[in-house]
């Protein structure tokens, strides 16, 4: 979500009226030790649970036609023309950004990114394999392309992804002709994509994987929430030192099993939320590196509805069809974005 300030409660030092801030889920208060320390992006005095209503008190503020108590979801609200939200989920940035792709900044892409920086601190030359080419994925690999990596090789079931990569974020990764992989593994020279692009079924995908690295990607990251897909993240890496990402929140409750003397080998598996990022510092620091032309967020952009339309937007992510979708409130160009109390 993208929003102006438009009010700020009594001791509210850190911003005032007409700040262009990003909501976020995760509270990051900068004053417990977790917020403090450079381990992690917890906040031991409001991050212990995701809660539907203000972190402080548990109530909400927000009310709805008839009077009845409406919900803070994820303490952010975002789908509404106004919101209340605690200082420690608000990120002021710079005014210069525009403010209509802020909201880019609020998750998904945040989350890949920081994976990527934070979690996994991608160096140059390194291999790098994605389990699940959705917004968070992409953005995994926006990370390694910017890092210099010298193979990103993106895995999915859903073909139609190729489609949505030649129009958006895989486009000119790489600037020679390289090799798409397919399911029954015949091999088809294409352009413009991102590294490789695996359509997989069965055990291929592993074996692929280490030969197009010579041994195995240096990182996987698993950004779908599947267990079974996050041990086959796991097996792709390599070992000595492969690092596995865990980004995505298992759908059906499941128990990684991964084989421990994989493990005795330096192999390492490792979870996130949010990316890792500190979202008070590292956010606006995103949003300067976009101004200054280097990190691609446009790319990112299929698709621009009215809230009328939301379902629409719903429904294209849902059919794979989507990566982001940008919901205008009916402000007027100037306001291009929600109003935000504080």
């Amino acid at each position: 979500v993208s929003s102006v300030v438009e009010s700020v409660g009594e001791h509210v030092e850190e911003f005032q009226e007409g700040d262009i801030v990003v909501p976020v889920f995760r509270p990051n208060c900068r004053e417990c030790r977790d917020s403090k320390s450079q381990k992690g992006n917890g906040c031991s005095i409001f991050g212990g649970e995701l809660v539907p209503a203000m972190p402080r008190d548990k109530t909400s503020r927000l009310k709805g036609m008839n009077g009845e108590t409406l919900y803070h979801f994820l303490s952010v609200s975002s789908f509404s023309q106004y919101t209340v939200v605690d200082v420690v989920n608000v990120v002021k940035i710079s005014p210069e950004f525009p403010i209509d792709k802020a909201c880019l900044l609020s998750c998904g892409i945040s989350t890949g990114i920081g994976a990527a920086w934070k979690v996994a601190d991608i160096e140059e030359g390194s291999t790098v394999a994605i389990f699940g080419l959705g917004t968070v994925g992409l953005a995994v690999a926006e990370w390694a392309r910017l890092r210099g990596s010298s193979k990103i090789i993106g895995v999915d079931l859903n073909q139609e992804k190729m489609e949505i990569g030649n129009t958006t974020i895989y486009l000119n990764y790489v600037d020679k002709t390289i090799k798409c992989f397919t399911e029954n593994i015949s091999k088809t020279d294409i352009k413009d994509v991102i590294e490789s692009v695996l359509f997989y079924h069965g055990e291929s995908k592993k074996s692929m994987i280490k030969e197009i690295t010579d041994g195995g990607a240096d990182y996987c990251f698993e950004c779908i929430g599947l267990a079974s897909l996050m041990e086959d993240a796991f097996n792709s890496s390599r070992v000595n030192w492969g690092k596995t990402v865990i980004l995505g929140v298992e759908m059906h409750r499941t128990p990684l099993a991964i084989n421990t003397s994989l493990l005795l080998r330096g192999r390492t598996v490792i979870g996130c939320l949010f990316g890792g990022l500190k979202p008070k510092s590292d956010i606006p620091f995103l949003a300067q590196i976009y101004l200054h032309k280097e990190l691609n967020l446009d790319g990112f952009i299929n698709h621009e509805v009215g809230f009328r339309d939301i379902n629409k937007a719903f429904d294209s992510l849902l059919e794979g069809k989507s990566l982001r979708c940008i919901m205008r409130d009916g402000l007027t160009n100037e306001q291009n974005g929600n109003l935000i109390k504080i």
